[in-house]
């Protein structure tokens, strides 16, 4: 791209259409995205870890009721719910799009003899396994796919969930992907950040669909050097506690619950995402 493509880009874009995500699977952003990650100065990219251990405790012993398991955790980064079930009895398999967070999952896994296995696939198309009481998809996740994709997941899900097994979910209330759709442009220049190693400038724009009820996110990245321009984009669908709770049971899924955080509601530390559990029926 240049930059009089940005001055002559459509308004407003159409969902998904310029790109699903920003770019986990390439490698450079990958380990860039590792740092942000593993960094306990925000939660970002994932959680502190003081935050999650607070959520994998709530998962082990309210969700789980103490009794270890197979897991699945979709989108699993770099393995930081994962590698703490295990060291709680539970048997981990993290599925991830990063390669550098694969990476950093699989080597602490080995290096603390901890019962985690790690794949970097996409979770659209990856294989979930069988028998497993427990697969979860957290951190707003799920939001990110087409319903299309969204469905597949959750068909997915079911047919490896044993019975009775459960389904963990952590996505985005309908308002708070309706704020980040209307969220005002703005930018900055940095000498290196996520989207590049060189000095760049960084645009971002979002638009809110009314009628489809999603947020799309421009993301520009302009070389300070060469005026290059790289254009990335993600979309959020957002949907209504009464939709989650619709989709779950029309996948056939029994027991829905959901719950205003992932923890007790006295730890919850971001009121933009809800926590829902479901079940795969007992023949």
């Amino acid at each position: 791209m240049e930059l009089m493509d940005i001055v002559g880009r459509a308004r407003p874009p159409e969902p998904w259409a310029e790109g699903e995500n920003i770019p986990w699977h390439d490698p450079a952003f990958s380990w860039r995205m590792l740092a942000e990650h593993l960094s306990q100065e925000h939660d970002a990219a994932s959680r502190r870890l003081v935050v999650i251990e607070k959520h994998v405790e709530w998962i082990h012993r309210a969700l789980l009721g103490g009794r270890p398991t197979r897991v699945l955790d979709l989108g699993c980064g770099p393995g930081l719910y994962t590698s703490r079930l295990a060291e709680l009895g539970h048997q981990c398999v993290g599925i991830d799009y990063s390669p550098a967070s694969i990476l950093y999952a699989t080597e602490t896994a080995q290096e603390e003899g901890l019962r985690c296995a790690y794949r970097c696939e996409d979770i659209r198309s990856a294989d979930y396994g069988a028998g497993l009481g427990l697969v979860m998809l957290i951190f707003g996740e799920f939001n990110v796919f087409r319903p299309a994709d969204a469905a597949l997941i959750l068909n997915k899900a079911r047919r490896a969930l044993a019975p009775g097994g459960l389904l963990l979910l952590e996505p985005h209330t309908f308002d708070a992907v309706q704020q980040m759709g209307n969220q005002m442009p703005h930018w900055y220049s940095a000498e290196r950040g996520l989207f590049s190693d060189r000095p760049h400038l960084y645009l971002e724009e979002s638009y809110w669909d009314e009628a489809a009820a999603t947020a799309t996110t421009r993301y520009y990245i302009v070389d300070a050097q060469t005026a290059a321009v790289t254009r990335y984009a993600s979309t959020l669908q957002a949907y209504t506690d009464e939709q989650y709770w619709r989709l779950l049971t029309q996948h056939g899924y029994t027991d829905i619950t959901l719950y205003p955080a992932l923890a007790a509601p006295e730890q919850a530390t971001q009121s933009d995402l809800i926590a829902i559990s479901a079940r795969k029926p007992q023949p």
